[in-house]
């Protein structure tokens, strides 16, 4: 299946093919290969825009994602046609992650990938709300972000690393 990417801002250049294979190479990890996604990077407007409508939080943010099924962490969903092998979208807010790259001094890319890790996870019902959860969904991020080091030769790190 396929990971459609757009890029919605122009702020921030995005390497969009080196991105996608990166979403695909975790989408395989997590085993969700014949699902869609799509994969939007967006600038801090929108971002602060859907943050605000959909978290009443309204500021920029680094991820945001919109699952297609609710599934229990971990689990995959259960299509019952054509129409529902969909995972749903994930919004990078490039801008956002970019400037704190500046800050931080991390690739820009290296960040961008571990997000979108982070995002993929919360398409499969990963939280981070608490610590048992945070647990979780660290340890899968971990796992899944191995993976992609060990096809890449990169030595990316979970996002959620000091969160609790």
């Amino acid at each position: 299946m396929s990971v459609a990417l757009r890029n919605a801002q122009r702020s921030v250049p995005v390497r969009r093919a080196p991105l996608r294979r990166a979403v695909c190479a975790l989408r395989a990890a997590l085993g969700a290969s014949r699902f869609d996604v799509g994969l939007v990077c967006a600038g801090n407007a929108l971002m602060k825009r859907l943050n605000g409508a959909y978290r009443q939080c309204p500021e920029p943010t680094d991820v945001l994602s919109f699952p297609f099924h609710q599934v229990a962490a971990g689990e995959l969903p259960r299509p019952r046609c054509r129409d529902e092998y969909n995972l749903g979208d994930i919004f990078l807010g490039v801008e956002y992650i970019h400037q704190q790259c500046r800050e931080t001094g991390e690739p820009f890319d290296d960040v961008l990938t571990v997000t979108a890790a982070h995002g993929l996870c919360h398409l499969l019902g990963y939280r981070h709300d608490t610590k048992p959860e945070w647990e979780q969904m660290y340890q899968k991020e971990a796992q899944i972000l191995e993976e992609l080091n060990r096809l890449t030769g990169s030595r990316l790190r979970p996002l959620t690393a000091g969160l609790f």
